[in-house]
């Protein structure tokens, strides 16, 4: 089974702001940068995931534009992979907004797929109020392609002696991994529908496209797809940036920037149980070139000061001067559960430090809301 959600950005907004419903509403890009996400009234007019802002603004100019909320998308996602785990053991994160799970073994216990489906359907509509499509099949690519033809709010089930009438008939751009540089070479080779492709010699394919490329896109338009469900893992690193709101040069807004991503992250951190040893900065400038760079701590910590510490640490060693910088991006790897981290207690530590400055702030803002308390230094933006 394949569960994805239907424009999870642009319907997690919409549970805050109800009276926008039916109308066009894109996620990101509000001033820059590219558009997250955007509902099926912005989708109709042209709107898509990836696209620039200024392009999006031509194609709907009555849209409303909202700035992402990831913490929200975190935690609904978080929410939705407990639904999928009460039905089956074996779940595979694909992205934030989509999972593959094997129910081989839930059958028995839960009883047909298209009923274990709709179950999945109806209780992330209750306990979250938006909507997902779901595709079932007997193979992972056969699963993704069935959702894709559910969206919005569907369910499509092919069983798998119909999986030949179900794909063959498609456009070979349903196809999964087929992108619009691969589907204008299909084109240009004639192929139009996966029928046509399916039935292309496979040296003609492996000549065009690259031998394991060509035997691939052979084996999928026939439905064979050997690749299993793989359990998720724990994450590895948790990370905030930012596309800033213009391009800067002045070092005391990056440095504002940097201490506001380090307190995204870190907030991140303790919220999840985490902690982390190695802390990276990533910069993008305004020709779009990138850099990173990354150091270790002694000790893994979800400190606010500590990580902004770190980072600022690895942006002053940069030593940019007149450089502009479009993007700012702090992640923390090498992670860890937070109860695993012994502190070393220190002669000179105060009886009350940052480590009990950020507990006191968390509380607050559970209680109170995320802006019950903000550091000074972050009430102000460029």
């Amino acid at each position: 089974m394949h569960v994805d959600m239907d424009a999870f950005y642009a319907s997690v907004e919409l549970r805050q702001r109800p009276e926008l419903r039916g109308r066009p509403v894109i996620v990101g890009g509000s001033h820059r940068g590219v558009v997250l996400s955007a509902t099926y009234e912005a989708r109709a007019l042209g709107v898509r995931s990836g696209m620039s802002s200024s392009q999006a603004r031509r194609l709907a100019p009555d849209a409303t534009f909202l700035s992402p909320d990831f913490e929200s998308y975190a935690a609904v996602s978080r929410s939705i992979a407990a639904v999928f785990r009460t039905v089956s053991a074996t779940v595979e994160a694909a992205s934030i907004d989509e999972a593959f799970l094997d129910l081989t073994g839930s059958v028995r216990m839960f009883g047909p797929p298209a009923g274990i489906g709709e179950r999945i359907r109806a209780v992330v509509a209750d306990e979250q109020d938006i909507t997902c499509s779901v595709g079932i099949g007997p193979s992972k690519f056969v699963a993704k392609v069935a959702s894709r033809a559910a969206k919005p709010d569907g369910l499509v089930e092919v069983p798998p002696g119909r999986v030949v009438d179900f794909l063959h008939p498609l456009p070979v751009e349903a196809m999964w991994g087929v992108g619009p540089s691969t589907a204008r070479r299909l084109h240009g080779l004639g192929l139009a529908s996966v029928g046509d492709l399916a039935h292309t010699p496979v040296g003609t394919l492996r000549q065009a496209f690259g031998p394991h490329a060509g035997r691939m896109l052979h084996e999928l338009a026939w439905g064979r797809d050997r690749r299993r469900v793989v359990p998720m893992e724990p994450e590895r690193s948790v990370g905030s940036q930012e596309t800033l709101g213009r391009d800067t040069d002045d070092p005391a807004v990056v440095r504002r920037e940097l201490l506001r991503m380090a307190d995204r992250t870190a907030g991140r951190m303790r919220k999840a149980g985490l902690a982390g040893r190695t802390v990276s900065v990533a910069l993008r400038f305004a020709d779009f070139s990138e850099l990173s760079r990354s150091a270790t701590l002694p000790m893994a910590t979800d400190v606010t000061e500590e990580i902004y510490a770190a980072a600022l640490a690895l942006y002053e060693r940069l030593g940019l001067e007149s450089a502009r910088i479009r993007r700012i991006g702090v992640r923390v790897e090498s992670i860890i559960e937070a109860r695993q981290v012994y502190r070393q207690p220190q002669l000179t530590d105060p009886e009350h430090g940052w480590l009990e400055a950020d507990q006191a702030v968390d509380a607050a803002v559970r209680k109170f809301g995320p802006r019950a308390v903000q550091r000074l230094a972050l009430t102000r933006r460029e």
